[in-house]
């Protein structure tokens, strides 16, 4: 199976994340993640959707689909090799009195993760980077006791020389500062 990341640029309005994973659900097609924020144009939102799939061609059938929503400005789909991503993720991990020490500088020298938060019985280590990355530090922190784990969906830009909103109608948009 090929792993396949969808981006999505729409109007912000209510109801449109429903009406996109139903055209998912309705092709048994599953999101393994899903991100969305809005754009550095005001009023347009950025999805970054996951998928795993045997049929490229099945996969551009669920954009083309995708494109007839009213609200969906452009839809662009990528293997992994077309585009940079990261992930972020959370780990609490318990630091009881009189348990082994973590190496703290072992950690943000070999996995580039970071301590953000720190309290006597636990911390909270941010580590970003790609999915592989992620559960390699996952493997190595286990035997210290992960209390609790969070991953987020994808970010993702295409390795195209222009950005993506260029390719959004021509419309006078307004900026952040």
């Amino acid at each position: 199976m090929n792993k396949y990341t969808i981006c999505i640029f729409t109007e912000n309005t209510i109801g449109l994340l429903n009406r996109i994973t139903i055209i998912f659900t309705r092709r048994r097609i599953n999101i393994e993640s899903l991100t969305v924020s809005e754009t550095e144009r005001m009023g347009v939102s950025r999805f970054t959707i996951v998928i795993k799939h045997d049929s490229r061609e099945a996969v551009e059938k669920l954009v083309r689909q995708i494109r007839k929503i009213i609200e969906v400005m452009a839809v662009f789909g990528y293997l992994d090799d077309e585009i940079v991503s990261n992930e972020i993720a959370l780990f609490k991990i318990e630091t009881p009195l009189g348990s082994k020490p973590l190496d703290i500088e072992y950690i943000n020298k070999h996995f580039n993760a970071w301590v953000v938060y720190w309290q006597l019985d636990y911390v909270v280590i941010e580590k970003t980077g790609s999915e592989k990355e992620i559960f390699e530090f996952f493997s190595y922190i286990k035997p210290h006791g992960i209390l609790e784990f969070v991953r987020s969906g994808r970010v993702a830009v295409g390795k195209t020389e222009k950005g993506l909103v260029e390719y959004l109608p021509e419309y006078e948009w307004e900026y952040y500062l």
